[in-house]
């Protein structure tokens, strides 16, 4: 069969050419989005007599039909297929003669793949955040379980503060928070339908793009034809929301990973997301966390290839745009996979209480909270601070800790203190379970923080 636009031509396209061109080995996932979107085009046309009630029925009972045998791995496509929207016009063609023909009345390649692209785009927004659901549920049940456990704060990979396990986990459940109103944001200026738009000037024939619109489920109908057809701006925010998504799981994979290891052992990592070494019998290897923290490069670049690509195209279609599938696809399927196995790698991951309890006693992670002690007594933080930097040089050139402070040491650091100064309560725990600002550390904010999720959740 001659391709569908060929009337013009006198010869056949190179069979590199042909092979370059086309783009059918990877959109053809986008065949129900296509077939959804003729359905509902013919209905259109039919409902403004353009086409009749008979071909109407003839031409979407074959179209389920096509579908049901793509579904059933029945139909093969090759490369002179050219894409997914030939293809499947091709085979209805072929079986209905020129009724068949009249699908493609007032409609253009360039808003077809549009509103496909857009409809794929739309389902897929739908599964990344019921992905990152399931990650939340999992965070907070996690953050609950461990919401009074003590565990190192850190800045600059330095000993910082005591927080506790399950105030760290509820940062990363605001991440994720805020990655699900991005792709919640980025599904609201997708849900514009472009069908109708036509080539880029829209038609002469008397069509009713809002009701294909309403057929489809889109909110509402582009503005503009010449920006239906080339537009991406839709994948952009999907890709780049994907890409903030995904350096997420990348920061909170690294923790995994040094967590993991011998120096730190704070965790135990379930044998199913670890693999061994070939040579090292003893090596556990948190092979998964380390994959997922790789996985965000190819991510970042599905962006920055796509930026690249519409940043030289003038309007309004550009075959350019072709390439705008392949890495949406990858980074679709990439964040899906990577926000369930991460999710799924958390809920199998224990901490190890009695090997953090030993780390807690380094690094003077309560100096805070004396110099916040001494501001409750008057005076100025800038004194307070450095007071208590001397007293951490004193106890670091004598092996001592704050507690082994007594009057004669603090007279020697400064001739205004004393132990009656200090905090009755210098234990991690003390320090934590005093941090009651909104959005602080203590066990009684953190138990709101996920109760506050929890109801935030449950209204998605």
């Amino acid at each position: 069969m001659a391709n569908l636009w060929s009337g013009r031509f006198e010869k056949e396209m190179d069979s590199i050419v042909e092979e370059f061109n086309a783009s059918i080995n990877f959109d053809k996932r986008l065949y129900d989005c296509d077939i959804n979107g003729s359905i509902a085009h013919v209905t259109m046309l039919s409902e403004q007599g353009i086409v009749t009630e008979d071909e109407k029925i003839k031409i979407i009972e074959t179209l389920k039909q096509i579908k049901v045998e793509i579904d059933n791995g029945e139909i093969e496509f090759s490369v002179k297929d050219e894409d997914i929207h030939m293809a499947i016009e091709g085979i209805l063609i072929k079986r209905l003669g020129d009724t068949g023909k009249r699908l493609h009345t007032a409609r253009s390649r360039n808003d077809q793949v549009a509103v496909d692209t857009r409809l794929y785009v739309k389902k897929e927004i739908l599964n990344i955040v019921e992905n990152l659901k399931y990650m939340e549920e999992v965070l907070l049940e996690k953050a609950d379980k461990y919401h009074d456990q003590i565990m190192i704060g850190f800045t600059h990979m330095q000993h910082a503060q005591p927080v506790t396990i399950g105030f760290h986990l509820m940062a990363y459940f605001q991440m994720f928070k805020r990655d699900i109103e991005r792709f919640k944001d980025a599904y609201e200026r997708t849900d514009y339908c472009p069908l109708g738009a036509c080539a880029l000037a829209g038609t002469t024939v008397p069509i009713n793009r809002h009701r294909t619109a309403e057929l489809l489920g889109f909110k509402n109908v582009t503005e503009n034809a010449m920006d239906s057809v080339s537009d991406r701006d839709y994948v952009l925010e999907v890709e780049s929301a994907a890409s903030i998504c995904m350096m997420h799981i990348s920061r909170f994979a690294e923790e995994f990973v040094y967590w993991n290891s011998q120096e730190f052992s704070y965790i135990s990592i379930d044998d199913s997301f670890c693999t061994g070494s070939s040579i090292m019998p003893q090596k556990k290897n948190p092979d998964m966390a380390e994959l997922l923290r790789g996985k965000v490069g190819r991510v970042y670049g599905n962006l920055v290839q796509l930026l690249t690509v519409m940043k030289g195209t003038p309007l309004a279609y550009n075959k350019d745009f072709q390439e705008d599938k392949e890495g949406l696809f990858d980074t679709i399927d990439t964040l899906k996979k990577s926000l369930i196995i991460f999710a799924k790698m958390i809920e199998k991951t224990e901490f190890l209480m009695d090997n953090i309890s030993k780390q807690l006693n380094k690094g003077f992670l309560n100096a805070t909270d004396i110099a916040e002690h001494f501001v409750k007594m008057n005076i100025p933080f800038r004194e307070a601070h450095e007071l208590v930097g001397k007293m951490v040089k004193y106890c670091e050139v004598n092996n001592m800790d704050f507690v082994d402070l007594n009057d004669r040491d603090l007279n020697k650091i400064d001739e205004k203190l004393s132990k009656s100064l200090l905090p009755e309560d210098l234990s991690m725990e003390g320090c934590a379970k005093g941090r009651v600002s909104y959005g602080g550390t203590a066990p009684i904010e953190v138990l709101r923080q996920i109760n506050v999720g929890k109801s935030w959740l449950h209204q998605q």
